[in-house]
This record gives structure tokens, sequence and C-alpha cells, in this order.
């Protein structure tokens, strides 16, 4: 990606925006975890409701680390067997690490570490993970292209990072880390 586009998406995060970016399978709307303005707006623009809980993507485990401090051996095996990949854990967050508004009415957080390079670039640049829900609204299809994106937020978007999706002709499986039973396939 080149160095503009990625300097504007992560001024965009980093001032509270939200932004649509390329995925694995679909484009993605995305915004800094941590702040609650940016993630209220996000869902707002999805028209999707807090308790449903959000996906984070990361660059590498060391962006989560605080989610996987105290996996046993095994639970680290099977993330470092999908990670990076196409596979989004539901991890537990016995500490509370992420915001409530990422959890939802969840005890455990989803997270993927991508082995998107667009999306590793993404979270590198920022520092850290980013929000990643399918860019559109609750009761439409993910957009898969740009032009889609922008026919269903136009100007609502703050940065539209431009981009190819990747390979995936669905978005990534779900598993649950604790029970390893996939959620969504």
């Amino acid at each position: 990606m080149n160095k503009w586009h990625l300097n504007q998406a992560v001024r965009a995060l980093r001032s509270g925006g939200v932004i649509a970016y390329p995925t694995e399978a679909v484009w993605g709307l995305g915004c800094d975890p941590f702040n609650a303005d940016a993630i209220e707006r996000l869902l707002h623009l999805k028209r999707r409701p807090m308790h449903k809980g959000l996906i984070l993507v990361a660059a590498d485990t060391t962006q989560i680390r605080p989610l996987i401090q105290g996996l046993s051996d095994e639970q680290r095996a099977r993330l470092d067997a999908s990670w990076p990949g196409p596979v989004t854990w539901l991890l537990p967050d016995p500490a509370g690490w992420a915001p409530e508004a990422v959890r939802g009415r969840h005890a455990s957080v989803a997270v993927r570490v991508s082995a998107h390079p667009l999306v590793q670039s993404l979270c590198r640049a920022f520092g850290g993970p980013v929000v990643s829900t399918s860019a559109n609204r609750s009761t439409s299809a993910p957009a898969r292209s740009r032009l889609k994106v922008t026919t269903y937020f136009g100007a609502d978007v703050d940065y539209i990072v431009p981009g190819s999706l990747g390979n995936l002709e669905r978005p990534t499986q779900i598993c649950d880390l604790g029970s390893n039973h996939f959620i969504r396939r």
C-alpha cells in the first residue's frame, strides 16, 4: 500500500474516524477500538446493536498480548497454527482489556491476526489492533468493492483505503478457543 494512503488512514483512526478497507473476503469498516466515540459512530453507521460485539484485527500477537498471556500451551498452539490467517478466534478477556463496546455482551473478544498485507500494514502503522466489521448496514450484504462501500456510506466514512480483497469467497471463520467449536464456517 502506498505510504501516503496508509498515513491518511492512520490519521483518520487516531482522530476518532471510521475508515473502510479491504480484508481477506469483504470490505471492512474500522476504527480505534479504544475510542468509545469512534465505536459508537461505527455502530450507528452499520445500524448494529452494541450487544453483538465487534472483531479486532491485528498485525501480530504482540498487539493483543493482554488477551493471550493467560492461555494454555495447547490454546497458544491452536492460535499459532492458524495465524496469521483467516480464522477469527473468540479469546477470553477476564481482565476486561477490550472495551465493552468491542466485547458486546460476551466475556470473550473476537480477534484475528490477519495475513492480508494491507491489514497488517494498517495495524502496524496504527500501532495496535483495529476494529474490523463488514462494510454494510446490518440488513445488507457485505461490500465486495470500493464502489459498494461508497454506495452504502457515501461521505460518512472518513477514509477509504484503496486496495484489493484477499482471495476468500466468504468472511473468515469464527471459532471459540475455549470450546474449539466453530461459530461461523
